[in-house]
């Protein structure tokens, strides 16, 4: 069975910072693109940041971008998002995702993904 579990959200205060974890088991992601989307309530879930297989490509929503790093680490079979300099507005359900059909060509469309961990919560106030 394939699970994607995250952990690392919480409370912050803004320009605090936070890092999540996503942690695969039941099959290696080694070979695949794999992704961070959000959720903030009443609004549609959307892409954050996306990684291939080998971590030298990397692509940001606009929003995140300078403020965001995504990194991956093979070996161990998990994905991290560091997040800095947050905001309200970053406020949201995060949630690691896994693209089993590609590895080099990353995707922000959140129906391309396959597999889904259950998400972390995140909470920034002002």
């Amino acid at each position: 069975q394939v699970q994607l579990v995250e952990s690392g959200g919480g409370l912050v205060q803004a320009g605090g910072s936070l890092r999540l974890s996503c942690a695969a088991s039941g099959r290696t992601f080694s070979s695949n693109v794999m992704g961070w989307f959000r959720q903030a309530p009443g609004k549609e879930r959307e892409f954050v940041a996306a990684i291939n297989w080998s971590g030298s490509s990397t692509y940001y929503v606009d929003s995140v971008k300078g403020r965001f790093t995504i990194s991956r680490d093979n070996a161990m079979n998990t994905l991290s998002l560091e997040m800095n300099s947050l905001k309200p507005e970053d406020t949201a359900v995060y949630y690691c995702a896994a693209d089993k059909k590609r590895s080099t060509v990353i995707t922000a469309s959140r129906g391309e993904y396959d597999y889904w961990g259950q998400g972390t919560q995140v909470t920034v106030s002002s």
